[in-house]
């Protein structure tokens, strides 16, 4: 299984909504999707494996095209156990499942 680690603010989605996602990185991205193509999920999206820090969770990326890239969300808990809120960055360890 593909593996990848790099480094990325939070940010806060637009509007009224509380959800915090982290761009991965375009040349990742890029090979993220040359790599899954055809084993997407709905939406586009790629499950995935991720770590910040001392928290594992299972989630999915999903492309954006207003960010040229593939966005993470990151929930609540995992936001609060790492101390990882808007603007910080985040040391990510992510793996496609």
């Amino acid at each position: 299984m593909t593996a990848y680690d790099f480094s990325a603010p939070v940010w806060l989605w637009r509007g009224d909504s509380a959800w915090h996602f982290l761009t991965v990185p375009s040349a990742l991205s890029d090979e993220i999707d040359e790599l899954t193509t055809g084993r997407t999920g709905g939406f586009g999206s790629v499950r995935v494996e991720v770590t910040i820090g001392a928290t594992t969770w299972r989630t999915s990326l999903f492309p954006s095209r207003e960010v040229g890239a593939y966005v993470l969300p990151v929930k609540k808990a995992v936001r609060q156990a790492e101390g990882c809120e808007d603007g910080v960055m985040a040391e990510v360890s992510l793996r496609i499942l």
